[in-house]
């Protein structure tokens, strides 16, 4: 079982963070980063029956060895190969209003940490900022369900690290508890606002609909493996500079994984998992590996 469970009875966690889409590359495949595909098991499995507000910090790393793309007919081609290394830093702040007993909030604040090798060049630096709400209910002891909206700013400490434009996440999340299974999913979407750069063109990205499934067996009070599913659709961009959509620049992903979850401590858990593209268009490969440490107080 999960070690935070020890800690607040059939306490879960939320260990949300964005992935949301990064810097685009007129007109050939965008950046690979399907939204929340650092999710784990157990991620949406809140618990209403405490007390006192509670605060995690978590550390996310993922690594992206990018060998193909897939074009726009959704053919996988070995070139514009890449690099990509990612952190996300979150603190995370749990509370509940005496007046509505049965019901959790949540706020986080996620800052994300990059670095890339490409094409004879790298560069690493601070990406955008993330932050929002999260409200839950448990609609019976098993099950959760809940919803949440986040706010990513648009700057980085580089420009190459910058969307250029603000977006916002809204999804809806369950997870089911079994003795022996457990089974976790959201389902959302990206909005952002028209891109605007000096003596460029103006953009809009396309609307993001995106799920993450994550199913686990409870195999041992140490070791949880899991299996992962994460698809995402990113829609066109709209040139409102020429009136026009840029061709090529809708995407899609299905990316499959595997991997485990090891309790260390009462308060402490390390997740590790692998996955890799099985379906793709106009984007880089996925063949990455996710790290997470999580500490409760």
């Amino acid at each position: 079982m999960h070690a935070l469970r020890a800690r607040r009875g059939k306490c879960g966690l939320l260990w949300l963070a964005v992935s949301l889409a990064g810097t685009y590359e007129f007109p050939s495949a965008r950046a690979s980063d399907i939204t929340l595909d650092v999710i784990g098991p157990h991620e949406y499995e809140l618990p209403i029956d405490f007390n006192k507000p509670w605060d995690i910090l978590v550390q996310y790393v993922n690594g992206n060895a990018a060998g193909s793309v897939y074009n726009t007919m959704g053919q996988r081609q070995a070139r514009g190969g890449s690099h990509t290394w990612q952190g996300m830093s979150k603190w995370v702040h749990f509370w509940k209003f005496r007046g509505i007993p049965n019901v959790g909030f949540g706020w986080e604040l996620i800052q994300v940490e990059n670095y890339v090798l490409a094409d004879g060049t790298n560069y690493g630096g601070l990406g955008p900022t993330i932050s929002g709400p999260v409200v839950w209910f448990k609609p019976n002891r098993k099950s959760t369900f809940g919803m949440q909206a986040f706010m990513q700013t648009p700057s980085g400490t580089r420009d190459a690290l910058s969307t250029n434009y603000w977006s916002v996440n809204l999804n809806l999340v369950f997870d089911y508890e079994w003795k022996d299974f457990s089974f976790d999913g959201d389902v959302g979407t990206v909005v952002g606002a028209t891109l605007h750069e000096t003596d460029r063109h103006s953009y809009t990205p396309g609307t993001t609909f995106y799920t993450n499934l994550r199913f686990s067996w409870k195999a041992s009070k140490v070791a949880e493996p899991f299996f992962a599913l994460d698809w995402q659709n990113a829609g066109g961009l709209y040139d409102h500079t020429a009136g026009n959509w840029v061709s090529d620049s809708s995407s899609r992903e299905i990316a499959l994984g595997v991997g485990m979850m090891f309790p260390l401590t009462r308060s402490l858990t390390f997740t590790t998992r692998y996955s890799h593209s099985v379906d793709g268009r106009n984007v880089p490969e996925t063949n990455a590996w996710f790290g997470k440490i999580i500490y409760v107080f």
